[in-house]
């Protein structure tokens, strides 16, 4: 993956100063045009990593031959869109013969601010689970009702809701693609009874959960009203699996969204799916609710 070249300060010139609101805290740091808003001491290691790897005639795809890890996966840690693994600068500075200069640099620099952006660890993801419990999940959302969910709220004003909109719609591409995710959905009975948009949309939006029902790398599952309480009342949360195994996490709520990389939190999120996924019907019973409710959209 070729990077640009870089500024006299040792910056990439598509990237510009900006200041970012990260859950609830000020960041600084610098975006680019692709999107990656970059912590400068997390650009100054990742830049070392390139140059160090240039400097020994090694591609992306050389240094893998070498480490535990694909040359995708080195791509996007070089441009700042995955967070390293654990054991990652010790791997390259063993295939580089840097006498532990990379690791020594990461933990002098100290804590840094990885921001991760969810919509690509999605791209990026070879399997999705996902659990809604209010609202049907976005890649699976019609037009219709993607925008009444963004509109209706009142959250946010048109032009902004629109922007949205097409982001959400945009991202639909991942079950469409030559190898599209394989996508496993938790879905609360309730939203499908909900009037979002009205009874039309609700129809076109069931149908269309029919429709990726047929799908072979979508599997629905419907918790039941009759379950009561359980572990998914607490919120929404998705996990991504990556073509290495590596998993992420994904936490939204009303002001911000989380994406989670830590393994405690992670082991909590993969109970919480557990728990979730055994309260659900399984997916052929999903389905035939689906259909009964859809129905009496009319």
């Amino acid at each position: 993956m070729a990077r640009p070249a870089l500024s006299s300060e040792g910056i990439a010139p598509h990237c510009v100063w900006s200041r970012h609101i990260v859950f609830g805290v000020w960041r600084a740091g610098r975006t680019c045009e692709d999107g990656v808003i970059m912590d400068d001491r997390i650009r100054y290691l990742l830049d070392e990593l390139r140059l160090t790897r240039d400097a020994r005639g090694m591609t992306q795809e050389d240094l893998a031959r070498h480490i535990p890890w694909a040359a995708s996966t080195i791509g996007m840690i070089e441009s700042g869109r995955r967070k390293p693994p654990p054991g990652f600068w010790v791997a390259v500075d063993g295939a580089l013969q840097t006498g532990g200069a990379l690791a020594r640099l990461a933990a002098r620099l100290g804590s840094s601010s990885w921001f991760v952006d969810w919509w690509t660890v999605e791209e990026g993801a070879v399997s999705l689970r996902s659990f809604q419990a209010l609202v049907v999940p976005g890649l699976l959302q019609t037009e219709a009702y993607a925008r009444a969910v963004l509109t209706e709220a009142g959250l946010t004003n048109l032009e902004e809701a629109e922007r949205r909109l097409a982001m959400r719609l945009a991202r639909k591409a991942l079950l469409t693609r030559d190898n599209p995710v394989d996508l496993t959905a938790v879905l609360d009975e309730e939203l499908l009874h909900r009037p979002v948009g009205g009874p039309a949309v609700m129809r076109e939006q069931l149908d269309a959960l029919l429709a990726a029902c047929a799908l072979p790398h979508v599997r629905l599952h419907v918790v039941p009203i009759s379950a009561g309480a359980y572990p998914g009342l607490n919120g929404p949360f998705a996990i991504a699996t990556a073509r290495d195994r590596t998993e992420t996490g994904y936490l939204d709520n009303q002001l911000s969204w989380q994406v989670i990389e830590d393994p405690e939190d992670l082991a909590l999120l993969q109970r919480a799916w557990e728990a979730v996924r055994s309260e659900a019907l399984p997916w052929q019973q999903s389905a035939e609710l689906i259909k009964e409710v859809a129905e009496k959209w009319i």
